[in-house]
């Protein structure tokens, strides 16, 4: 999880039954389907996963299951702080590592409150560091319960310890994405942009990959920009493909991932619909939304000529 390796890092569904229990199988061929996609490493157990309506044995059996199924294949990272005192939170990380993740994810907005100063933010983060021996950290700056931004320089001391090899980006701020690049690129680390807006700029300008929900739509699609990203013989396809993602911005993001998961189903995914988390109504117009989407992505990834396994 380098710069140096442009990928695209999932952030993982959970497929649940009609009675609201986790559809292993489901699972199963949802991670296969990322793997088969060119996904060049796995986040589980994140907030498209419904982590925070998950227990901390779902949470764990889920991160096994996964890691299972990759079989090595790909390194996979799963968040392992859901709040609490630092030492409650380093004691779920530990258990979060001892599944065989490549590293575990701490939550920047459960690391303080929303109110506190960056000084106690990072004395938190350097506690978490403390208390879990050697193991390898991320970051998700998570919306949820809200979104605290780490600021380049805070960035850069963090990963300085060594201990920081990962970080998933929602800042949205190009500026703030580069400054972050340019502070951490000597270092063994990847940062990750989640928005899809500016995802060729982001990659041009140093950006390990992405790890965006557009992934639970067309993952191939995502892994086809990670890896044609600065190909100046396609230009305008990829010119078509950055205005394609922002063009249906709101149609992905509206009721997900009950969305992401009616579009699987369009697929070929036996995946049911259900959420434990309340998104909304999945409403006509919504839908009618999702199956326009289905529509012009056949067309997109057939002009592409992008492979689909399923």
């Amino acid at each position: 999880m380098e710069n140096s390796q442009k990928g695209f890092i999932p952030v993982m569904l959970t497929p649940f039954l009609s009675n609201g229990n986790i559809d292993y199988p489901a699972l199963t061929q949802l991670t296969e389907i990322y793997l088969q996609a060119g996904s060049s490493g796995l986040f589980a157990n994140c907030l498209s996963s419904e982590m925070f309506e998950l227990t901390d044995v779902e949470r764990i059996d889920a991160i096994k299951h996964v890691i299972k199924v990759v079989g090595g294949a790909v390194p996979v990272v799963a968040t392992g702080t859901f709040g609490g005192e630092i030492s409650k939170q380093a004691d779920f990380v530990k258990h979060v590592n001892d599944t065989g993740v490549e590293a575990v994810i701490a939550i920047t907005g459960l690391l303080a409150d929303e109110n506190a100063e960056d000084n106690v933010f990072d004395d938190n983060v350097h506690q978490l560091l403390k208390q879990t021996d050697n193991i390898p950290i991320g970051f998700y700056e998570c919306p949820v319960p809200y979104k605290r931004i780490i600021k380049p320089q805070q960035l850069a001391d963090f990963v300085s310890t060594g201990r920081v090899i990962y970080h998933k980006d929602t800042c949205l701020d190009l500026a703030q994405i580069k400054e972050k690049i340019k502070l951490t690129k000597v270092h063994n680390f990847g940062l990750y942009d989640a928005y899809i807006v500016h995802a060729l700029d982001s990659l041009k300008a140093g950006s390990a990959g992405l790890s965006c929900i557009q992934g639970n739509y067309f993952p191939e699609l995502i892994v086809w920009l990670c890896d044609h990203y600065n190909d100046e013989s396609l230009k305008e396809e990829l010119e078509v493909v950055q205005q394609f993602l922002i063009d249906n911005m709101d149609v992905m993001h509206n009721v997900y991932p009950l969305v992401s998961k009616y579009f699987l189903q369009k697929r070929g995914l036996d995946i049911s619909t259900f959420t434990r988390r309340d998104v909304g109504n999945f409403t006509p117009d919504v839908r009618k939304g999702v199956e326009k989407l289905f529509d012009d992505y056949t067309a997109l990834r057939s002009d592409l000529n992008i492979q689909v396994y399923i």
